[in-house]
């Protein structure tokens, strides 16, 4: 990495020619979530009190983000997790994920409790092998969790009518 030293004004600036790399965007989108009102997700960041911490902070921040990123498990593949999603963004609170690890450490998650365990929809669905819609809309129709969980997705759905033609029943049909 060629390091250029600009002045400005009074001060030093160092250009580390990190700029257009991925883990600059990273650490741009992290500072901008929290201190940028007009920024998509401040309500959900900055909004709610989350900051970034004095190491990471401002322009010299980013070369220390860097450095902890690199040393920290950093990859193409994984993006940046906050560890307690109450606590700032600091080296202690941060870690590398998968973004499927990272879809299920969400605040606005719902978890639901199946057999003594406890699982986000997304994950007892890829246990089961049914789609979250199939899942959610078995739960919207009052089937009990299990039954949304363990009925077979081959049968067939049909409402059963009175003979005033009002719906009685909603049946599932196992073939």
């Amino acid at each position: 990495m060629t390091k250029r030293i600009n002045m400005r004004g009074n001060k030093l600036a160092e250009k580390h020619g990190l700029s257009h790399t991925r883990l600059h965007r990273i650490w741009h989108s992290m500072y901008c979530r929290c201190y940028y009102p007009s920024t998509n997700q401040y309500k959900n960041y900055g909004g709610k009190g989350i900051k970034v911490c004095e190491e990471w902070k401002h322009r010299e921040g980013f070369i220390n983000f860097y450095d902890w990123a690199i040393n920290n498990g950093y990859d193409e593949k994984l993006t940046l997790d906050r560890i307690d999603n109450e606590k700032d963004y600091c080296p202690e609170n941060c870690r590398w994920s998968t973004p499927k690890f990272q879809s299920n450490h969400k605040t606005n998650n719902v978890f639901y409790t199946f057999n003594g365990k406890t699982q986000t929809s997304k994950q007892w669905c890829d246990e089961y092998g049914i789609s979250q819609t199939t899942f959610i809309d078995r739960l919207k129709r009052g089937w009990s969790l299990e039954q949304a969980l363990t009925i077979s997705t081959k049968g067939k759905h049909r409402k059963v009518f009175d003979c005033r033609n009002r719906e009685v029943e909603d049946v599932w049909i196992v073939e």
